[in-house]
């Protein structure tokens, strides 16, 4: 019980607790009212209709081809998450979305975040009226977005976003739900990481141009990690426009989530190390201290056991000096204060990563 004559502070409308439901639909009465008329829910302000996905996406011919469905038109057990969320559970589909992608690969590390932008009271069993909810941090206010579970596919396989567990939508529908935000698929075609991190946390960020590094960015990175604050990263753009991949193996004009950050040691010295997550859930750098790196066999089999895996899953080691010859710019973005009292780089345009 409170205090006598004090009274109990509620949280303000837009907060975590109390977001503000996206264009007045409420999740909860919607839910309950689809429940007893003993029908699905299509969300008539983000229609499964070619509105929905933009104008110039897709060609005509594959236009004409899309068909919307729910997960269990798809499969026999549809469910929303499958032993938890991880970086792993998705690949980037036919959308130039990898800056949003690199994002939520990097909250995947963080629970809390996690469920605060996908609640768990919800799933494909009791009180499913074929919509989800998610919430996302948008002009100062958290708000609640409610969709129906319909999703495009093509020949009944998903065009976009899909999940390598083919039971698991959570990242189909976390990209539907930010569609709707934007205003169409089309709409996050080509972005920045900086401001997918934001909407999932509510943070601040802060960008460092790593052709102008500062000498201790690797410490910042490490403090950036040991604080649970989020990392992303993006490659230069090559001369198209298309995502070309280097004989490194790293991606022209890419987004990747940054990971990881550890030291290890060789006979010689001592190597600062970080670790990058490619969106596409494949194609790796193929360098130093990659997977494969014989400098692998110079370290100690502890720190072989703890660090390495040999999987072409998108992840892999490299060292720091390695990381700021191949990537343009690092993202921190932090819910403390930890890095605001940093002086900020000097502002330079930036490209958008597809």
């Amino acid at each position: 019980m409170p205090p006598k004559n004090k009274r109990v502070k509620k949280d303000s409308a837009g907060s975590p607790s109390d977001p503000v439901k996206f264009q007045g639909q409420d999740f909860q009465k919607l839910c309950q009212d689809y429940i007893n008329k003993q029908i699905k829910f299509i969300d008539e302000t983000f229609p499964p209709e070619k509105r929905s996905i933009g104008t110039g996406l897709l060609s005509q011919s594959d236009m004409a081809k899309v068909v919307w469905k729910r997960p269990s038109e798809l499969v026999e057990d549809p469910c929303l998450i499958v032993d938890g969320e991880s970086r792993f559970d998705f690949a980037q589909g036919e959308l130039g979305n990898c800056w949003f992608l690199a994002a939520v690969a990097a909250i995947t590390f963080q629970k809390e975040i996690m469920d605060r932008v996908v609640p768990g009271d919800q799933s494909f069993g009791k009180d499913y009226a074929g919509m989800f909810r998610f919430r996302f941090w948008r002009s100062g206010k958290w708000v609640d977005v409610v969709i129906d579970d319909k999703l495009p596919t093509v020949d009944g396989k998903l065009i976009f976003l899909n999940c390598k567990t083919c039971n698991e939508f959570w990242p189909a529908l976390l990209e539907k739900e930010y569609a709707k935000v934007c205003g169409s698929y089309k709409a996050m075609q080509g972005g920045y990481i900086f401001n997918a991190l934001r909407d999932f946390t509510g943070g601040a960020y802060k960008t460092y141009f790593l052709s102008e590094a500062p000498s201790d960015l690797w410490e910042l990175m490490d403090m950036a990690a040991q604080t649970k604050a989020l990392m992303g990263c993006g490659t230069p753009q090559g001369e198209t426009s298309a995502n070309t991949v280097l004989p490194n193996g790293i991606v022209e004009g890419h987004a990747y989530a940054v990971t990881g950050v550890t030291k290890v040691k060789t006979q010689r010295k001592e190597v600062k190390l970080v670790r990058v997550f490619n969106p596409w859930g494949e194609g790796e750098w193929n360098g130093d201290w990659s997977d494969k790196s014989p400098l692998w066999g110079k370290v100690s089999e502890e720190d072989r056991k703890k660090w390495l895996e040999d999987k072409n899953d998108g992840e892999f080691w490299m060292s720091m000096k390695d990381f700021c010859r191949n990537y343009s710019e690092l993202d921190i973005c932090c819910v403390s204060s930890t890095f605001l009292s940093v002086p900020p780089p000097a502002p330079r345009s930036r490209r958008v990563q597809r």
